[in-house]
C-alpha cells in the first residue's frame, strides 16, 4: 500500500530532460497544425474536411497537448510543496508558454464556431461527425459570445492581471498570516490561518470564541484590500460581458458547464423555496446547543464526539468495500490507485492543505491528494474523491475530445459514493453517536445544497449592484451577504461581525456562478443513490451516467436515464429526503 504520489508515472524528478523535450515536442506540433491549418478554410466548408481536422486536432490535444504533461507534472509538485520558488517560477515560464501556444492556435475551434447556421446541420448530420455532434453542437452555442481571433487572444493575455493576480493576492495574503488560539487544553498555541476551522469548529465554546475573535482581526485588517479585489474581478467580468453581448451575469458559466439556464433556474428556485428546510436545522441545532443563537463561526460545529479513530489502511478498507459491493469494477480501480502510488495520504509542511481528484485525459494517471488525520471525515473523504476518480476513468473511455465531464454532473459520482460509505460505516459506532452521523449527515447536506444556492444568490446580487451602483464598499457587501445567509440561516443564527466579513475567505464566489453544481450534484446523486438501493442491478444505470463524459449535454445524459431535470418535480423529491431526515431529528430532540 503506497501512500505517497508515485509522480515517476510521469517523470523522474524536476529536473528530468524530458520535461523539456516535451515543451519542445508540444511547441513543434501545434506550429505545424497552424501552418496547415491557419490559411486552409477548407474545413468549415466541408464536412470530410473537418473531420480529418479534427482527428488530427484531437490527436494533438491528447498528446503532446499544450504542453499538457510538464504543466500536470508541475501542479502536482506544487501541490506537495507550494513554498518552492523554484517550482512556481518554472510553473510560471510554463503558463506563458501555453498561453502562447492557445492563443496561436485558438482560431481552429472559432473558426468552427462561425460556421453558418444555414450549413451547420450539414456537419452535425455526416456520418462521420457522430462522434463529434455534441462537441460541435457546443462550439455553435457558445459563438454567440465569441469574439474575433484577435479579441480573444487580449481577453486571454488579460486575464491573469486582471483577475487571476487578484484572487491570487487575497488567498497568498491570507493564507501567510499566523495567530494564537486556545487549544482544548486551554493552552495558547499559534496556527496559521487555514488551520482555524479546527478550533471555529471546537465543542468548547470559550476555544471556538477566541479563535473566532482572533480570525475576525485578521480579516477586518484586509477587508479593505479584498474590497478594491472583489470590485476589480467584478468590473473585469462586467467588460468581458459587454464586449461579448452577453446579459445575463451567469450566462458564461452556464454555457460553459453545457448546463441550461432552464435547469440551474429550476434549481435555484426549488431550494430557495424550501429554505425552511434549512432554517429548521439551526433552530434545531441552537436548542440542541442550549443556545437562544448561534454565532455565524458556530453554524458548523460538530454535536456529539465521534472520538473513534482510523487509520489510514483501515479507512481504505472501509472505502474498498464499499465500493466493491456496488461494482467489483469499483474495487479493481481502487486497489490499482493504491498500488500505483496515486494516493498522497498525510499531512506535511507545505503540502496543499485540502483535498482533491485531478485528472488530465486518459493519456496520464489520475491523482488524489489527502490530508488523513483518522477522523470519520477523512474516511468520507477517500469515498469522496475516489468518486471523482471513479468518474475519471469512466469518462476518459470517450474519444479525447469528448473526455471528461462537465462542472455540472461533477459532484455526482463523489456524492454518491461517499454516502454508500457513510451508511455503511454506521455500524462502526453506538447508538448514541450513530444520532451524531444523522446530524452530521444532515448538515453536510444542507451546506451542499442550501448554503450552495444561497452563495449563488449573493453572487447574483452582488454582480447586478455593482452593474447598477459602479462600486461596492466593503459595507454595501456585507450588508447583501449577510441579507442572503440570513434567507437560509434563519433567526437562530446571528447576523454578527463574522457573518459580515464571511463574503472575504469564501473562495467560491471568486470563481463566479460555480456554486450550484454541489447542489445539483448531491441532488442527483440522492436520485441514483435510491434507485440502486432499489435495485442493485440499477448499478448498471450509474455506469452509464459515468461513461457519457462531455458526449451529451447534463440534460439530454439524464434524459437517457428517464430523468428529467428541467421539473421541478425532480429537485423537489430529492429534498424531501432531507426534510425527513430533519423531522426524524426533531423527533429524537422534541
Amino acid at each position: 500500500m503506497k501512500t505517497k504520489w508515485n509522480l515517476n508515472l510521469l517523470y523522474k524528478n524536476i529536473s528530468d530532460p524530458d520535461i523539456d523535450k516535451d515543451i519542445k515536442r508540444s511547441i513543434k506540433e501545434v506550429n505545424e497544425f497552424v501552418k496547415k491549418w491557419k490559411t486552409n478554410k477548407e474545413y468549415i466548408k466541408e464536412p470530410n474536411t473537418l473531420y480529418i481536422a479534427l482527428r488530427e486536432f484531437e490527436k494533438l490535444s491528447e498528446d503532446p497537448g499544450i504542453c499538457t504533461k510538464p504543466s500536470y507534472y508541475i501542479f502536482l509538485q506544487r501541490a506537495l510543496d507550494q513554498e518552492n520558488p523554484k517550482l512556481k517560477a518554472k510553473e510560471n515560464k510554463l503558463h506563458d508558454i501555453s498561453l502562447e501556444l492557445e492563443n496561436s492556435i485558438q482560431f481552429f475551434l472559432l473558426n468552427i464556431s462561425k460556421i453558418s447556421k444555414s450549413k451547420q446541420n450539414a456537419f452535425l448530420n455526416y456520418p462521420k461527425l457522430e462522434i463529434y455532434k455534441h462537441f460541435l453542437q457546443h462550439l455553435f452555442n457558445v459563438s454567440k459570445y465569441t469574439l474575433s481571433d484577435k479579441e480573444e487572444k487580449i481577453f486571454n493575455l488579460k486575464s491573469k492581471t486582471s483577475y487571476g493576480n487578484w484572487v491570487d493576492m487575497i488567498s497568498e495574503l491570507l493564507s501567510k498570516q499566523m495567530f494564537n488560539v486556545k487549544n482544548e487544553e486551554g493552552k495558547m498555541i499559534e496556527v496559521s490561518y487555514n488551520e482555524v476551522g479546527k478550533y471555529l469548529n471546537s465543542q468548547k465554546k470559550d476555544v471556538r470564541e477566541y479563535a473566532a475573535e482572533e480570525f475576525y482581526k485578521i480579516n477586518e485588517r484586509y477587508a479593505e484590500i479584498a474590497e478594491f479585489e472583489i470590485n476589480s474581478i467584478l468590473e473585469n467580468k462586467k467588460i468581458n460581458d459587454t464586449y461579448r453581448k452577453i446579459k445575463r451575469v451567469d450566462t458564461e458559466r452556464l454555457l460553459d458547464n453545457d448546463i441550461e439556464e432552464e435547469v440551474v433556474d429550476t434549481l435555484r428556485e426549488v431550494v430557495t423555496k424550501n429554505f425552511d428546510i434549512s432554517k429548521r436545522y439551526y433552530k434545531l441545532k441552537a436548542k440542541i446547543l442550549k443556545q437562544d443563537k448561534l454565532a455565524y463561526f458556530e453554524r458548523g460545529v460538530p454535536i456529539g464526539d465521534i472520538a473513534k479513530k482510523f487509520t489510514f489502511e483501515k479507512s481504505f478498507e472501509i472505502v474498498r468495500n464499499t465500493f466493491g459491493k456496488l461494482d467489483r469494477h469499483f474495487e479493481d480501480i481502487l486497489n490499482k490507485y493504491c498500488s500505483e502510488g496515486r494516493y498522497d495520504v498525510y499531512p506535511k509542511k507545505g503540502k496543499d492543505g485540502g483535498a482533491f481528484c485531478i485528472s488530465t485525459g486518459s493519456k496520464y494517471p489520475t491523482y488524489i491528494l489527502l490530508n488523513h488525520n483518522e477522523k470519520l471525515q477523512d474516511i468520507l473523504t477517500i469515498a469522496h474523491e475516489s468518486g471523482h476518480a471513479i468518474h475519471s476513468e469512466y469518462s476518459n473511455k470517450q474519444n479525447p475530445l469528448n473526455q471528461g465531464h462537465s462542472t455540472a454532473t461533477a459532484e455526482v459520482a463523489s456524492t454518491f459514493f461517499e454516502d454508500f460509505v457513510l451508511s455503511d460505516v454506521k455500524d462502526e459506532f453506538s447508538k448514541k453517536e450513530k444520532t451524531s452521523l444523522m446530524l452530521k449527515k444532515l448538515e453536510d447536506d444542507i451546506s451542499s445544497i442550501f448554503r450552495q444556492i444561497a452563495c449563488y444568490n449573493f453572487e447574483l446580487e452582488l454582480h447586478n449592484s455593482f452593474r447598477k451602483e459602479g462600486y461596492l464598499s466593503k459595507e454595501r457587501i456585507s450588508e447583501i451577504f449577510c441579507k442572503e445567509m440570513n434567507k437560509y440561516l434563519g433567526e437562530s443564527v446571528s447576523i454578527d461581525k463574522h457573518m459580515e466579513l464571511g463574503w472575504l475567505y469564501w473562495s467560491h464566489i471568486r470563481s463566479f456562478f460555480y456554486t450550484y453544481s454541489y447542489a445539483s450534484g448531491l441532488l442527483i446523486s440522492k436520485y441514483l443513490q435510491n434507485i440502486v438501493r432499489e435495485d442493485k442491478r440499477n448499478i448498471n444505470m450509474v455506469k452509464e451516467f459515468l461513461k457519457a463524459g462531455n458526449s451529451k449535454s447534463p440534460k439530454d445524459i439524464f434524459k437517457d436515464l428517464n430523468v428529467d431535470i428541467t421539473k421541478k418535480e425532480f429537485w423537489i423529491r430529492s429534498l424531501d429526503e432531507s426534510r425527513k431526515q430533519l423531522e426524524e431529528l426533531e423527533s429524537i430532540y422534541s
